[in-house]
């Protein structure tokens, strides 16, 4: 992936040569497929290859995957939900206090559209 977001629309030989691995032009091929069969990647016919490019923008993709994991772990039981919390501000506190206070602006946010919400749905 890192290498069709670099180059953007690649054919399978192109991508086996920026591996800076060796890697059998048939192991790269099938794991475009693959990626290709599972929606990451499209494709379009070139005269005799398929040239592949990403279905979405690294940031689209980074953000979906986050967002799919923070799904899975907030469906788990309450105490998962309180740990990620206390694992997400003790990480950040120790990171980047610039982080932090933009991580309490956007909660403030939130709360204004969620108390919002609320108020027009009562009405």
């Amino acid at each position: 992936m890192e290498i069709l977001w670099r180059r953007g629309r690649s054919s399978v030989r192109q991508v086996a040569q920026d591996l800076g691995r060796p890697l059998a032009y048939t192991t790269v091929m099938t794991t475009l497929d693959r990626l290709f069969k599972k929606g990451l990647l499209v494709r379009e016919k070139s005269e005799r290859a398929f040239l592949y490019a990403p279905s979405q923008s690294r940031q689209q993709w980074e953000e979906a995957r986050a967002g799919h994991w923070l799904s899975g772990f907030l469906s788990g039981p309450k105490s998962s939900g309180e740990l990620l919390i206390s694992c997400l501000l003790e990480a950040v506190g120790k990171h980047d206090e610039a982080l932090l206070d933009e991580l309490e602006r956007q909660i403030s946010r939130k709360r204004r559209e969620l108390d919002a919400s609320k108020e027009r749905r009562h009405k």
